[in-house]
């Protein structure tokens, strides 16, 4: 009955996020029916895929009840590395990509053994790390912008699929998928969840939490690693000052998907569905003419009413298992 009752809550949630987006689709729509228009939608759906990235692999490090704040650095050094090797070393694409992927991992994974090692907070870890990281990508560069990044570079990364369909809505996708079976159909995934509900219980029965938290901050950190090669790959640069302030968006994100900030409970199409409905958001504010600074003030409500959501929705969760529990107290007496 637990399980069907935490579905049915999920899959509530979900369908909300649905109906939410319908919603502003509509409302915005009405404003400026050019909202609606085919190419707009798509822009939507494209606009959302470097924060999808983002907010996919920070949904797993959310859910054990911590968080990274250094996914925008990460991005950083992923971006001057890779435009890096594709400039200067003469390293073909494909290898890049590759490269890109591990060092996200491996970045994310130093962040797991500050927390897991050195016993640091969460928190705190990546706060340090998010500045240190950021330090190494102005390193790498000395400063100065890469430039002249391959065309068969961007076009694997963020390249039109068939006619304006642009590839990297499948990559967020198929890390969508992954993130899921990962998550839903593997001991990993739950792990994951049980060291969000419960770290000490899970210690005690067996599981290595150490390792499993690693393992969390490197997925993280592979994500950020794919948003940062779609992003180099879209703007044919590499900033070191890229990806300053995404942490605040894939947070959100995942925060209005239903991930719990206190850790224990999430789902990735319920962050897909976080991340679309903040990037139509601010398409429909750009749309209608509102001013850009706005969309930061509405990131931070939708932040805060999430959040609290979490809250009401805990105190409705506990007065009906106080109603049961009555229940089936006064069956057993009768």
């Amino acid at each position: 009955m637990n399980k069907l009752n935490r579905l049915r809550l999920t899959m509530g949630r979900e369908m909300g996020l649905v109906i939410s987006l319908i919603l502003m689709i509509a409302i915005f729509t009405a404003i400026d029916p050019i909202y609606l228009s085919p190419g707009n939608l798509l822009d939507i759906v494209d606009q959302s895929t470097i924060n999808g990235l983002l907010a996919i692999g920070i949904t797993f490090v959310i859910i054990t009840g911590g968080i990274d704040l250094s996914i925008g650095a990460i991005m950083a050094i992923v971006i001057v590395s890779v435009g890096t090797l594709l400039t200067r070393n003469g390293i073909n694409p494909p290898t890049a990509i590759f490269l890109g992927i591990v060092i996200g991992a491996l970045i994310g994974a130093l962040n797991g053994l500050l927390v897991t090692k050195i016993k640091l907070q969460p928190f705190i870890a990546t706060l340090a790390t998010m500045s240190a990281f950021r330090g190494v990508a102005y390193i790498i560069t000395n400063g100065w912008p890469v430039l002249d990044i391959p065309p068969d570079f961007r076009r694997i990364m963020d390249g039109d699929l068939v006619g304006n369909f642009p590839v990297s809505i499948p990559i967020l996708l198929g890390f969508a998928v992954v993130g899921h079976v990962l998550l839903k159909k593997t001991r990993f995934g739950t792990f994951v969840i049980s060291m969000g509900g419960n770290e000490e219980a899970t210690r005690l029965s067996g599981v290595n939490v150490n390792y499993n938290k690693v393992m969390t901050y490197a997925f993280c950190g592979v994500g950020a690693a794919l948003a940062g090669m779609v992003m180099l790959a879209r703007l044919g640069t590499g900033e070191p000052t890229a990806g300053q302030g995404y942490e605040l968006y894939a947070i959100a994100a995942a925060a209005i998907g239903g991930t719990s900030l206190a850790g224990g409970k999430g789902s990735i199409l319920g962050t897909l569905l976080g991340a679309l409905l903040l990037s139509a958001l601010k398409t429909g504010l750009v749309v209608v003419g509102v001013d850009a600074f706005w969309q930061y003030i509405a990131t931070g409500a939708i932040i805060a009413v999430a959040a609290y959501f979490e809250i009401i929705q805990g105190k409705f969760s506990s007065i009906r298992h106080k109603l049961l529990a009555k229940k089936e107290n006064s069956k057993l007496a009768g």
